[in-house]
């Protein structure tokens, strides 16, 4: 049995088992490595067998010289001798653990056991916080492991990654090669995960872990979110909340296969294990050269997961995704108007629509591309071949910029340069650059087959497309890089008989592109598509303004949808489109759920009346002037479609003089009983004006709180009764400071 010492249950200290009270150094004091933040502290220490554990995972401590004072649990073999067993933070197999190891390694000699020790550490400053930088290396064998933190102080967030490396005399094959392990000592663990597919995306469910493993991954290779998104929250003692508690909200950077690992042990304990899928990825290590994990993105809040969604936000924004603190872009989309079907007067006349509505930009989707037999006119031919469709586009891109241009708004382009259909010019020439099984008959996701990312030559072909669209038209405003189809055919012809590298290299060649688009484009805006919200992750936002949660616009889906991602994501980064999805709802419901997030349009303004014309171009207009609280504010979530059948949503400005409030009433039961709207993140001492806003033309607000105002306090502690028993109803409220 381990004996368990208890602490504070708001610190939840984190205890690990070890055979004595950890190293000494030469002057006395025991090697200790704090990572911490505000409001948080991640203690690492060097027990006197030379190996690094977690001490502490928890509320940050006050006073410096507290971080000496953990006591070491004592784990009893059945013999009645004591075990070196404890939490190590990169645990490896064939140690006395047993449990799920970090990192698993076959050595030259056949060996599959690997001992880390302590080495050194460093810790420097960069851009927001503290780098710490941890060497470990086995005593045997001549492989090392250096674990990097950044500890981001205001934000409350840490990032980690791990890179691996050795030298003997030849390959050694890497089985398991997690980020990080975390530990946690609570009565409890509830686990919330964000289960997908294709129009259904990030949908939320919760369970209790028991003892055993929990395991959440993929397997598609590209597409990688589709079934499951790349991020989860735990709730310590108690399910997670919105607004209580202590919450674990951790997400993965890797546009490729992962795998979370929750394993609730013999003791209680719970270990989390994050990191790239080793799935069918036995990977061969080369002397000196370097693997680096996929980085680990995690913050603790106590005080649920609200506050620590605000934490994730601001971080995004200020140090991860692509021109986070800039600007975005509203626009018109073509695609639910037309599919393929269309020509440059057809778009033409799209971009006068866009300038009407009062967007910034004209988007055009699928279908321009491809000529002859391999003309892009459906989803079976054309992808590789990015010549434009003379039938349809005859002056070719150059006229629809200048065209847009001459509407008043800028240009944007679909592309999908990762994948090619059997029936294009690309694969005639080039079978060899798409994975395919060289003697099994081809099977297709969407008529198509993913490019072979792992050879250079195929890189430099996709971020050809491009450059070759940029050089040609440098006025092109904006990208749409989507990806339909997780990989299959599983086998490279590139890499031959080292298949095991195929999914990681395939992900690190797509990095390569991103990279030198992003490098030689800084400026240039790009949205992440993958069949809706098959890619939403941390690493790919790098290179990316921001992405399509889904192909589902259906806006009571997307109360759901938008609730679910936003749990990671600053709404500067989801982009929500005002469709045709879900008729029976009103253009102005639509309008207010897309207005919530990064707002644009997917619908012909010809099957619109008069009014919502009208309604839609003031919708664009308040949003245009609200962006710094919505897009750039902090966001409160208050009333869950989950628990409720409404939902409501508001964001407030960070010198708290401007809010907005989303509020809808998705399928009220008749006759319910109605709760008001208490706000959240209000400067209590201030007094705020209530107007509500995106009203159709002619009506009047029916609140009976329209045009008052109100304390900050009265606000956040008594509400606004926005709520109604009407089906699919919204409610937008602006709230200025006096």
């Amino acid at each position: 049995m381990t004996k368990t010492i208890s602490f504070q249950a708001c610190c939840f200290a984190m205890l690990f088992g070890a055979m004595t009270m950890g190293s000494v150094s030469a002057q006395g004091a025991p090697t200790v490595i704090r990572i911490g933040t505000q409001n948080t502290d991640l203690i690492l220490q060097v027990a006197d067998n030379g190996r690094l554990y977690q001490s502490y995972f928890g509320e940050h401590l006050l006073h410096d010289a507290d971080i000496n004072q953990f006591s070491w649990n004592v784990l009893s073999s059945s013999d009645g001798s004591m075990s070196d067993r404890g939490w190590e933070v990169y645990s490896c197999n064939g140690n006395e653990d047993y449990f799920e190891p970090a990192l698993s390694v076959i050595h030259n000699d056949g060996n599959r056991t690997t001992y880390l020790y302590y080495q050194n550490h460093k810790q420097t400053k960069v851009a927001g916080g503290v780098q710490t930088d941890i060497v470990l290396s086995d005593n045997q064998y001549p492989i090392e492991v250096t674990l990097h933190y950044i500890a981001y102080e205001q934000e409350d967030v840490i990032k980690c990654w791990s890179e691996i490396r050795h030298q003997e005399k030849k390959p050694v094959t890497l089985l398991a090669y997690a980020t990080t392990m975390l530990y946690f000592n609570n009565p409890a663990y509830y686990l919330t995960e964000f289960s997908s597919d294709w129009a259904n995306e990030a949908k939320m469910s919760s369970q209790r872990l028991q003892f055993g493993k929990k395991v959440i991954d993929t397997k598609l290779g590209s597409r990688a979110a589709m079934f499951t998104h790349p991020f989860f929250e735990v709730g310590l003692d108690r399910p997670v909340s919105e607004k209580e508690g202590n919450v674990l909200l951790g997400t993965v950077g890797w546009t490729g296969n992962f795998r979370f690992t929750f394993e609730v042990d013999n003791a209680g304990n719970l270990r989390v294990i994050p990191g790239i899928n080793p799935y069918a990825s036995d990977y061969k290590l080369q002397p000196n050269e370097v693997f680096e994990t996929a980085e680990f993105i995690f913050t603790l809040s106590n005080q649920g997961a609200s506050h620590g969604s605000r934490n994730l936000h601001d971080w995004a924004r200020r140090y991860q995704v692509k021109d986070g603190m800039g600007d975005r872009l509203s626009l018109l989309n073509n695609w639910e108007n037309t599919g393929f079907d269309f020509d440059q007067q057809i778009l033409a006349s799209f971009m006068h629509e866009a300038k009407n509505l009062g967007v910034d930009m004209f988007l055009l989707d699928d279908g321009w591309f491809g000529n002859g037999e391999t003309a892009r006119n459906d989803d079976h031919a054309g992808l590789g071949d990015w010549e434009v469709n003379r039938a349809k586009l005859p002056q070719g891109i150059p006229a629809l910029v200048d065209a847009a241009k001459e509407a008043g708004v800028k240009f944007g382009i679909w592309i999908e340069p990762e994948m090619v259909n059997p029936r294009s010019e690309l694969f005639k020439t080039h079978p060899d650059w798409a994975i395919t099984l060289p003697n099994r008959e081809h099977y297709y996701y969407r008529n198509q087959l993913v490019l072979d990312l792992s050879n250079p030559k195929v890189q430099d072909y996709v971020y050809s497309v491009v450059e070759n669209i940029m050089k040609e038209n440098p006025d092109v405003a904006f990208f749409k890089w989507d990806c339909n189809s997780p990989i299959t055919n599983i086998y490279s012809p590139y890499l031959k008989s080292e298949q095991g590298q195929l999914y990681i290299n395939h992900v690190r060649g797509v990095y390569n592109v991103f990279k030198r688009v992003k490098q030689n484009y800084p400026n240039l805006p790009m949205m992440l598509c993958s069949g809706g919200g098959g890619r939403c992750d941390y690493e790919a936002l790098k290179y990316f303004t921001e992405f399509w949660p889904s192909d589902d616009t259906n806006p009571v889906e997307r109360c759901y949808i938008q609730w679910g991602f936003s749990q990671f994501f600053p709404a500067k980064t989801m982009c929500a489109h005002v469709t045709s999805w879900n008729k029976q709802t009103s253009v102005k419901f639509r309008t207010d759920v897309a207005s919530m997030c990064k707002l644009g349009f997917d619908i012909g303004l010809k099957e619109l009346s008069k009014d919502e014309i009208s309604y839609c171009q003031q919708a664009v207009a308040n949003w245009t002037r609200l962006k710094s609280a919505i897009l750039d504010g902090d966001q409160y979530r208050l009333v869950s479609p989950y628990e409720t059948n409404h939902m409501a949503v508001n964001y407030v400005t960070k010198d708290k003089s401007k809010a907005v409030l989303f509020a809808y009433d998705i399928h009220p039961r008749f006759n319910e009983k109605l709760q008001a709207v208490r706000l959240e993140g209000l400067d209590p001492n201030r007094y705020y004006r209530v107007e509500e806003i995106n009203l159709m033309p002619g009506a009047k607000s029916r609140l009976s709180s329209n045009g008052k105002v109100y304390s900050g306090d009265y606000l956040m502690k008594v509400g606004l009764n926005v709520l109604t028993q009407g089906q699919t109803i919204s409610h937008v409220i602006e709230l200025s400071a006096q």
